[in-house]
């Protein structure tokens, strides 16, 4: 695999809630430096539900935007989803959580699917976009940075399988929009090195559970 963009993006007023967004991103020309927080010059708007360091890296395929393509039939270009990094031959499906991508220098960690919300709508112009995202479950993965460094067009990208327990990125994608998870799910989640955001959620969903059942069984 190998790195075919680097994407960053400046705060733009758009009609969303945060009134801001940095999803409108641009290929960079030179590259550029990865730290724990993110792509050094790009822009997170919605700090409540987007960034931070288990969130610092969104990454997307090129067979995910060939399919894209074809699907709408227009040439999708590298960003157009507000990803940082485009990568070749990298499939959103076959990630797993925990699972480590190497490009150049830097080493990122997967911790979770990037969930559509209503600014990809208004990136796309299409109010249905949401929708049709979720139904493609072609999410693409937010990773934390584990090693910073700079990247750039043309570094080899490397996968390297996590070991552990875990879950593919396409079950917690799939999982996100289940009404309630089972306390084995839930379990699955939280053994897995999932974001910071999504483990406090997870944990008071368990224990919510735990508390129900000895509640109805005393």
């Amino acid at each position: 695999m190998q790195l075919v963009s680097v994407n960053i993006g400046k705060a733009r007023a758009v009609p969303v809630k945060s009134g801001q967004t940095g999803i409108f991103k641009l290929p960079a020309e030179n590259p550029v430096r990865v730290t724990r927080n993110g792509l050094l010059g790009d822009t997170v708007c919605d700090t409540e539900n987007h960034g931070g360091v288990d969130q610092a890296v969104y990454v997307y395929g090129t067979p995910d935007y060939a399919w894209w393509s074809r699907t709408l039939g227009k040439e999708m270009h590298p960003g157009t989803f507000g990803e940082n990094l485009t990568v070749s031959e990298l499939e959103s499906t076959v990630l797993q959580i925990g699972d480590r991508l190497q490009v150049g220098t830097v080493t990122l960690e997967v911790t979770a699917p990037r969930i559509p919300c209503v600014t990809l709508g208004v990136r796309m112009e299409d109010p249905t976009f949401v929708k049709r995202f979720r139904q493609a479950e072609r999410p693409g993965v937010y990773c934390r940075v584990i090693d910073e460094g700079h990247v750039g067009v043309g570094d080899v990208v490397t996968l390297h399988p996590y070991a552990g327990e875990t879950l593919s990125a396409l079950e917690m994608f799939r999982n996100f929009f289940r009404p309630q998870l089972d306390e084995a799910t839930l379990r699955r989640h939280l053994a897995a090195p999932i974001a910071v955001r999504d483990r406090v959620e997870k944990e008071a969903e368990l224990e919510k559970l735990i508390q129900a059942r000895e509640t109805s069984h005393p």
